[in-house]
């Protein structure tokens, strides 16, 4: 794979040859100004194929590239875009840059076994990827000196396919390189820079991709190489596939590999964040290197704590991986060897008191971390609460596990209309003082009418997409009318439109609105009020009990007694989250407490004006204030029907509270009522819940104190940057 060029595009007229720049750093995606530029070269081709700029730039007609670069007032826009990348690869005058100054030199590693930045780069399943993707793109802004460290899956995640019985279907199409912005990683002498990693008594050749996030470089590890075993060359296809055997591959290729490559491309980082247990090895590669440099166990562990930061996303035990001893260090082994200690000590490291015949990797990252965080305060807790064994001297409150709130990156996720209805209101640089109070306050002074037109159009946009993209699907491959109008073509413009769009995990519980079928039937088919539930997501691949669920939910859409209120859409994926979030009137959110950790497509859809009604469970516990949408108490005793209690509640508020509100109009036809409730919503996940205030709580809290831990064991001779490189 390395060998082929990326990102080639053809000739560009040279008062434009930087197009071709623009369009390599996904910068772009989160700059009005840069998306605008592409979308005004040719509106169709941007559009077919599906907001990306390297393809489009290699279809749209040449004749068109020339007129552009004899148009003055479209060169004179190109100019200012290139002049605004230019300023976001200088982060001098950021606000790290003026905060952090001594620091900026330093280096923050972020490994992450997944990263959602755009549809052209597939690389992302859900909730984490996106969470990386825009912890990256915060990270840049902000002028925070991070590097990424990921997997390249050629073959991405998996495009999902549901059939006629509504049973979904997995299925993949390679990936090419060449219409994305990926580029190879290559020596001085222009051969790929390859290091080796160790499994299973094989040596393995690593190369790797980068791809830029505005000044963030995210490196992509890649086995399929020519001079690797046949049976390697697909360690790095897909994401989450096969079995425990290849997800430990992965994530031993991931951590060694991730540090290997940073020490063979000269980068040194004082501090390092493992997102998730898949990213464990990192910090094992690390201990590795500290000993075979000399340190004593004790020293090496402490030197690796005092540099590092965990963050767990998920109570659910199904989601932190866990391998045997033995097929542990048979992948491994036998690094223990070069450390001077036998097996078992390293394993140790992950014990888990439940199963001492297990490396589990969430132990593991929390033993070796001097920073572990939840991603909501909820979300603490319970970590501290499933954690607490790790320290037996401590009381639960006082278990040394924190939180950050995950935040959403506000330019990739709020609509470009409603950026610029806030320009006229609060200003047009509102997005560069938006850690102010007074800013989101502001937005109470929003003209009713105003807001309400922009969702309008939003939700106009939104359906127009479902109704093209069902036409493409029935055009394409669907041979059954009668699944048309489960694919949303029925949907109306002016009925209450719900959406619901996770990853159809059991416990999100997306099949709980129909509990009560002919209650719900009731809500959606009455002719005064309407109601619509749009759903959307994927089941894990193994995850035959989320694909049941998903299943129950398509044939509900397939339904004629629900009048196609009911829709499901085909393969979610980012191009899709940005248009739900934007386009509907209500987020539902329904996961059984305490098992969502955060959940940030609420925060996606309230950046758009668009009210949620959930659980009290991982974000919306902290960010539910009675004023920016409708919450679903937590059942009084352990004894209950947590869903029935759940389904009552959740029709009894829509029935009594959310339905009337929303279709409550003045005069002119705005609904006062639910538009305050939209303005509550964007108010509070502006001000609390934005990738920049997580992204200031991490340099804060958890970056600075590693960097100057890392900068004081630097003075002493005995940094993690001050380390050889390591070998095979």
């Amino acid at each position: 794979m390395l060998h082929r060029a990326a990102n080639e595009i053809p000739t560009i007229p040279d008062r434009l040859r930087d197009l071709a720049t623009l369009a390599s750093n996904l910068w772009w995606s989160w700059s009005r100004e840069g998306r605008g530029l592409f979308r005004e070269i040719d509106l169709l081709v941007w559009r077919q194929t599906r907001h990306n700029p390297i393809e489009m730039l290699r279809r749209v007609d040449p004749e068109r590239l020339a007129e552009c670069a004899n148009d003055p007032a479209f060169v004179d826009r190109y100019d200012q875009v290139m002049a605004e990348l230019r300023a976001t690869l200088d982060r001098q005058h950021t606000w790290f840059g003026t905060t952090q100054g001594d620091l900026a030199d330093r280096t923050i590693a972020y490994f992450c076994a997944e990263f959602g930045l755009h549809t052209s780069v597939p690389i992302y399943s859900g909730g984490l990827g996106l969470l990386a993707g825009d912890h990256c793109k915060t990270a840049s802004d902000l002028g925070v000196p991070l590097v990424g460290v990921g997997l390249m899956y050629t073959r991405g995640y998996f495009d999902q396919r549901v059939g006629p019985s509504g049973w979904q279907e997995d299925s993949d199409e390679a990936l090419d390189p060449a219409l994305t912005p990926l580029v190879p990683v290559l020596d001085a002498d222009g051969a790929p820079a390859l290091v080796t990693v160790r499994a299973f008594g094989r040596d393995i050749a690593v190369g790797a991709w980068k791809v830029m996030a505005g000044a963030v470089p995210i490196y992509l590890l890649d086995t399929d190489l020519d001079r690797n075993d046949p049976d390697d060359r697909g360690l790095t296809h897909r994401l989450y596939a096969g079995g425990p055997d290849l997800r430990l591959r992965q994530e031993w290729l991931l951590g060694a590999g991730g540090v290997r490559l940073l020490r063979r491309l000269g980068i040194h980082p004082a501090a390092w964040h493992a997102n998730e247990g898949h990213a464990t090895f990192m910090l094992v590669e690390r201990l590795r290197e500290s000993m075979v440099d000399g340190m004593t166990w004790d020293d090496a562990l402490a030197s690796v704590r005092a540099t590092s930061v965990f963050t767990t996303h998920t109570p659910v035990a199904a989601g932190h991986d866990q391998f045997a001893h033995d097929e542990t260090a048979d992948c491994i082994g036998p690094v223990w060897e070069e450390m001077g200690v036998d097996r078992d000590t390293l394993l140790s490291i992950g014990n888990h008191p439940e199963d001492g015949q297990v490396f589990h990797m969430t132990a593991a990252a929390i033993r070796l971390s001097g920073h572990v965080n939840g991603v909501s305060r909820l979300h603490g807790a319970v970590t501290r609460d499933v954690w607490h064994h790790v320290w037996p001297d401590r009381d639960r409150e006082n278990v040394p596990i924190r939180h950050v709130t995950n935040g959403v990156h506000l330019a990739t996720w709020m609509a470009n209309p409603m950026m610029d209805l806030l320009d006229g209101v609060i200003g047009p640089d509102w997005g560069t003082r938006r850690h102010e109070p007074d800013v989101w306050r502001g937005i109470f002074q929003l003209d009713d009418e105003a807001l309400w037109n922009v969702h309008q159009w939003l939700k106009q946009e939104f359906l127009e997409y479902v109704r093209e993209d069902t036409r493409r699907r029935w055009r394409d491959r669907w041979p059954e009318p009668a699944r048309v109008a489960g694919a949303g073509v029925l949907l109306g413009p002016h009925a209450l439109t719900i959406g619901f769009a996770r990853r159809f995990a059991t416990y999100k519980r997306a099949d709980l609105p129909f509990r009560d079928a002919d209650r719900l039937r009731r809500l959606l088919t009455d002719p005064r009020r309407p109601v619509q539930l749009v759903f959307a997501g994927k089941a894990h691949p193994a995850d035959d009990p989320g694909k049941h669920v998903l299943q129950r939910v398509y044939q509900y859409a397939s339904d004629p007694a629900f009048e196609g209120r009911v829709t499901f859409l085909e393969d979610y994926e980012m191009h899709v989250a940005h248009r739900l979030v934007q386009g509907v009137d209500l987020w539902l959110n329904l996961p059984r407490p305490p098992l969502e950790a955060c959940g940030t497509s609420g925060m996606k859809a309230a950046l758009n004006g668009v009210p949620q009604l959930g659980t009290l469970d991982g974000w919306w516990a902290e960010g539910f204030t009675g004023s920016n949408g409708w919450a679903i108490p937590r059942v009084p005793t352990e004894n209950d029907d947590v869903d029935a209690h759940d389904a009552e509640h959740m029709y009894r508020v829509l029935e009594e509270e959310i339905v009337p509100a929303f279709y409550d109009r003045r005069e002119d036809g705005v609904p006062s009522r639910w538009v305050d409730y939209m303005k509550h919503a964007l108010v509070e996940a502006g001000q609390h819940f934005s990738g920049q205030a997580m992204m200031q709580q991490y340099v804060q809290d958890y970056y600075v104190p590693c960097m100057s831990s890392a900068r004081h064991a630097w003075s002493m001779g005995r940094a993690d940057g001050n380390r050889n490189s390591a070998g095979g």
